[in-house]
């Protein structure tokens, strides 16, 4: 993935026209050989080929990783005079993995302008460190959030910079929540882009924090996720569902909860996935 920039601009000066661009991001769980490790675990790891190939830790990688990104590809850079600015900012971004993006307040703490804050965003995007997924806001209520949310690529990425040393650390950390939703997100995307396509997850907000953490497109029509690392079974899982059916007239079978525990069944309220089944929802 950090190859992205050579690999850009070597197209636009030999094969300009002539060519097909395919992204491949991290494995996805797919493609990795079924496991008993919590979901904790696997966030703390993530998905980057060499972690699985050479058997690295994670606490051992993900830093040289981080240091070759930034001392190789930023330096390639334009607008990145300072390279301890630049991974700071990444941290911060890291900070509000999940979050709605507040691009002045990212800079206001990185202490750089709102412009660099874009600039130094749009690097990590064309890097493939970081993705900023829109919101849906067709129909329904003009009284609706529109930034978009901010979340990495890799989850154990995103858990190196926050300073997690261990799974056990992601089960106790504030973002736990964010980062197991940045974990389904992310094989959505990845399922997508394996087979080519192009479709990207929305999430939904109105301004009273009413929210739909995940909308798949699925034909003509949308099927709204909720995304929840509790590993038990509560009905409150769906209340946000229930308020989004309630507005839209979809019904409870067009949506379902995705939550942290190892068993996927049909509720009262509605269908609950497992984790570790993601392959069973249909997009």
């Amino acid at each position: 993935m950090n190859s992205n920039f050579l690999l850009m601009e070597t197209i636009s000066q030999t094969l300009a026209g002539s060519t097909a661009v395919l992204n491949l991001l991290p494995l996805s769980m797919e493609e990795l050989p079924k496991s008993s490790e919590s979901s904790e675990s696997v966030v703390f790891k993530g998905h980057y080929p060499r972690v699985y190939d050479r058997e690295l830790e994670p606490q051992d990688f993900y830093p040289s990783y981080i240091q070759t990104y930034i001392e190789r590809d930023v330096r390639m850079m334009k607008n990145i005079g300072d390279s301890n600015a630049f991974l700071q900012f990444v941290r911060l971004c890291a900070g509000r993995t999940g979050q709605i993006l507040n691009n002045s307040s990212l800079a206001n703490d990185a202490g750089i302008s709102p412009n660099t804050a874009k600039a130094w965003l749009a690097i990590l995007e064309s890097s493939f460190i970081v993705y900023r997924m829109q919101p849906y806001y067709k129909n329904f209520s003009k009284r609706l959030v529109k930034p978009p949310k901010l979340y990495f690529y890799d989850t154990g990425l995103a858990c190196s910079l926050l300073g997690i040393r261990d799974a056990g650390q992601v089960a106790v950390h504030y973002l736990k929540g964010a980062l197991f939703e940045n974990l389904v997100i992310n094989e959505f995307i990845k399922r997508e882009l394996n087979r080519g396509g192009q479709r990207r997850p929305w999430f939904w907000q109105d301004s009273q924090g009413k929210e739909t953490d995940c909308m798949l497109e699925i034909g003509s029509g949308l099927l709204p996720i909720e995304i929840k690392s509790g590993k038990t079974i509560t009905t409150s899982y769906f209340d946000n569902l229930r308020y989004w059916q309630d507005l839209s007239g979809a019904g409870k079978d067009n949506s379902c909860v995705v939550y942290g525990g190892d068993q996927s069944l049909q509720t009262n309220s509605g269908k609950l996935v497992s984790w570790r089944d993601l392959q069973s929802i249909d997009y």
